[in-house]
């Protein structure tokens, strides 16, 4: 069985206040976009085992895709095991969801590799125990996310832009930017209907479209703050860095433009290109790979 573990990026991103349990409650809206990892599924006896491409991601209980996989079986009582190969696309600690995307990636393919019956309310419960932003993913496409990024509002947010992201050689701790980062000076409340104006015309409220972690990462790393002004000059209508970093985003009228762009920064950077008309196909594929 394989399985697309997509990406995304933050439109807009603000950090409310500090909670009791030590997260913080965010305003964000979580976009879905054409990058992915892989992860494909094969029996494997009663054991749990990992395996990627990538000397970085860890392969032990520490992983996502195996606490994910260890919960689920946990939970349900099933017995199987499983052997989870995952080629790594998606930069790690580079604000695209990676490490989430993969879990429920996994999640959601254990489900039918397993031959369990879940329903979706059942399946989300389990995602919330892996990760603020895990849920996001089990349905992707668009959603605001308050909360500590858990309570989602899905909806259809057309978006007429191509969505250049470029991320630098460089790999930011979620933890330590949430640790140091200034919180917003007021709540916002209307992140959604900032982004469906903006959607219809880009010039239209992007003074409100901020990420409050952009002041912390520019000022600690630089070269991200320099991509973002590059990808203005290269014809972006809007720039902004994803989560806490590192990767930005531009968002393009013109294909000509953003695909010159993508070769521009694919020359020193790792790049990724969404088009307007992106869907994606997450939904688990069996058969043998």
């Amino acid at each position: 069985m394989t399985i697309r573990s997509y990406a995304k990026i933050n439109l807009g991103l603000r950090i409310l206040r500090k909670r009791p349990d030590g997260f913080h409650d965010i305003e964000t809206i979580f976009r879905q976009i054409d990058n992915y990892d892989e992860i494909r599924l094969y029996p494997a006896g009663s054991d749990i085992v990992l395996e990627t491409n990538d000397p970085n991601v860890p392969t032990g209980v520490n992983n996502l895709c195996v606490k994910a996989a260890y919960l689920l079986r946990d939970i349900t009582g099933v017995e199987k095991g499983v052997r989870i190969q995952l080629t790594k696309n998606i930069p790690i600690g580079a604000g695209l969801g990676g490490g989430s995307s993969n879990a429920a990636a996994t999640l959601k393919g254990l489900v039918k590799f397993w031959g369990l019956a879940l329903r979706p309310h059942e399946l989300k419960r389990i995602a919330l125990n892996l990760g603020s932003d895990v849920s996001f993913f089990l349905e992707g496409g668009s959603a605001l996310a308050t909360g500590r990024g858990e309570v989602l509002e899905h909806f259809d947010l057309p978006l007429p832009s191509w969505i250049l992201v470029v991320t630098p050689p460089l790999r930011i701790s979620t933890s330590w930017a949430y640790a140091h980062v200034t919180l917003a000076e007021a709540p916002v409340n209307h992140l959604k209907s900032f982004i469906v104006d903006f959607a219809r015309t880009p010039t239209t409220y992007v003074e409100h479209i901020r990420n409050d972690f952009e002041p912390l990462i520019f000022a600690t790393y630089p070269e991200v703050a320099s991509i973002k002004e590059m990808l203005l000059q290269e014809g972006a209508d809007f720039a902004l860095m994803s989560g806490s970093g590192s990767s930005v985003f531009g968002l393009f009228s013109h294909d000509e433009t953003a695909n010159m762009a993508a070769l521009k920064f694919s020359k020193s950077f790792y790049t990724s290109l969404t088009a307007p008309t992106f869907q994606p196909d997450s939904d688990p594929a069996p058969g043998k790979v």
